[in-house]
Parts: C-alpha cells; sequence; structure tokens
C-alpha cells in the first residue's frame, strides 16, 4: 500500500517536471519571437531616424533656395514675366517645403511610437525571461525531488526484499 502511494507520487512528480519542462520550452519561444521582434523595431528606428534626418536635410536645402529666390525676386523687383516666375517657382518651393516638414513631423511621431513599443516589448522580454527562470528554478527542484523519491523508493524495495 505504501508502495503504491510512493509511485503515484513519484508519477505526479514525473508529470510536474514534464509540464516544467514545456512550460520552460514555451518560455523561451516567447522571448526569442519577442527579441525578434526588438530586432526589427530597433531597424526601424534606425531607419526612420535616418529617414528624419534626410527631410531635415531637404528642408534645409529648400530654404536656402527659397531664400535665394526671394532675394533674386528683390533684386529684379520690376521685371514683369522673370518675377512671375520666380513667384511661381518660390510658392512650390514654399510647397515642397511644407511638404517636407510635414513628412518629418509625421518621421517623428513614428518614431516616437516605435520607441513606446520597443520599450513595451523589452518589458514584456525581461517579464517571460523571469517567469522562464522561475519555470526553471521550479524544474530543477521538481528533479531533484524526483531524485529523491526514486532513490527512497529502491532503498524501500531493497529493504522489501530483504524481509
Amino acid at each position: 500500500m505504501a508502495l503504491d502511494g510512493i509511485k503515484a507520487k513519484m508519477q505526479q512528480m514525473r508529470i510536474k517536471a514534464e509540464e516544467s519542462s514545456a512550460k520552460a520550452d514555451e518560455l523561451a519561444a516567447k522571448v526569442k519571437t519577442l527579441e525578434q521582434e526588438n530586432l526589427a523595431k530597433e531597424q526601424e528606428i534606425t531607419s526612420l531616424t535616418h529617414k528624419n534626418s534626410t527631410h531635415e536635410a531637404d528642408i534645409e536645402k529648400l530654404e536656402g533656395t527659397n531664400k535665394d529666390l526671394k532675394e533674386q525676386v528683390d533684386r529684379f523687383g520690376h521685371s514683369g514675366s522673370q518675377n512671375e516666375a520666380l513667384q511661381r517657382r518660390l510658392q512650390i518651393l514654399e510647397e515642397e517645403a511644407e511638404e517636407a516638414d510635414k513628412n518629418i513631423r509625421e518621421t517623428n511621431d513614428k518614431l516616437r511610437q516605435t520607441d513606446v513599443k520597443a520599450g513595451h516589448y523589452e518589458r514584456k522580454v525581461q517579464a517571460l525571461e523571469s517567469a522562464r527562470d522561475q519555470w526553471e528554478e521550479k524544474y530543477e527542484e521538481m528533479s531533484k525531488k524526483y531524485a529523491q523519491v526514486k532513490k527512497e523508493l529502491e532503498e524501500f524495495q531493497l529493504e522489501i526484499g530483504n524481509i
């Protein structure tokens, strides 16, 4: 009767050990997935940062051209057709500058959102790693208990055999 109880206990411990091992594997896979997502987000941040700097350079260039055109308009003052052409070009450049500025704002918004998401995923990875470590500890503990109970069972069987 006592032998059946020990066997049942050993079976329960085996099941718990297998469950702990499966859970640890699952958590490790989740950590890997989140790390890959985090890497992708970091790459997106780098891309958006580069795009942002490119847009800023474009704006500076357009603002310089805009300034030059305004100076030319002031110099030529009353030359009718040239003045109109320069005014049209100036208007086009101002529209392009506004569009570039809009692109920069959108890029900055995306960059901020990506930063927030990256932070969220980093925290999630840390939490999953912590949970995985706890499951691994529990698995080690259950393995030790299993080995101890198995040893006790063998000793008990030897005692019964000697009787």
